[in-house]
């Protein structure tokens, strides 16, 4: 990829969910789902989903910083998910749904933790159980996990559970968001 390329890593529940958020955002060039953060080589979504290999369902997001900052990114992920509740989103519950940022440098870590601290603790009331961590290897779902909420929109989940994030995001963040999707 282009040196301009920089990647986020984050876990925020189930990954169909952040990458429908992620992608629709300017800036971003891919957003790909996937597992980390566990002791399986190559794990399945039936293995990551048993709760038993220690990974987290994720997203890794390429984009161009001169386009969208890091920053900008965490505040969108604060905003779309709930750091609160500890190994769930919503009905989904288990390790493998935690809230986590797997940062890829130094001035990540840093802006991840200056982001929880400042940013997310005014968003919400509740503590914050977002871990932060070095992003070990990563590897991407299996290939009807990915771009699952454009290709599957009309499917029950995606109306309930992606829909409204969507909205949030159109509502707060109109002016990062790519043209086809104002």
């Amino acid at each position: 990829m282009d040196n301009k390329i920089r990647y986020a890593t984050f876990g925020a529940g189930c990954f169909w969910c952040v990458e429908a958020v992620f992608q629709r955002l300017k800036g971003v060039t891919e957003v790909t789902s996937g597992y980390t953060g566990g002791g399986v080589q190559n794990p399945s979504y039936r293995e990551v989903c048993s709760g038993l290999t220690g990974h987290a369902e994720v997203v890794r997001i390429a984009y161009e910083p001169e386009i969208i900052k890091y920053d900008e990114l965490l505040q969108i992920l604060w905003t779309t998910h709930d750091p609160t509740t500890l190994n769930r989103q919503g009905a989904d519950k288990g390790t493998q749904y935690r809230s986590a940022i797997y940062y890829h440098s130094e001035q990540q870590k840093k802006s991840a933790e200056l982001s929880k601290a400042n940013i997310a603790t005014q968003i919400w009331d509740d503590p914050i159980v977002t871990e932060i961590t070095e992003a070990p290897k990563f590897y991407p779902a299996e290939l009807d996990h990915q771009d699952y909420y454009n290709q599957n929109s009309i499917q029950p989940y995606c109306r309930i559970v992606i829909n409204p994030k969507i909205a949030k995001l159109k509502s707060k963040y109109t002016s990062l968001l790519k043209p086809e999707y104002v």
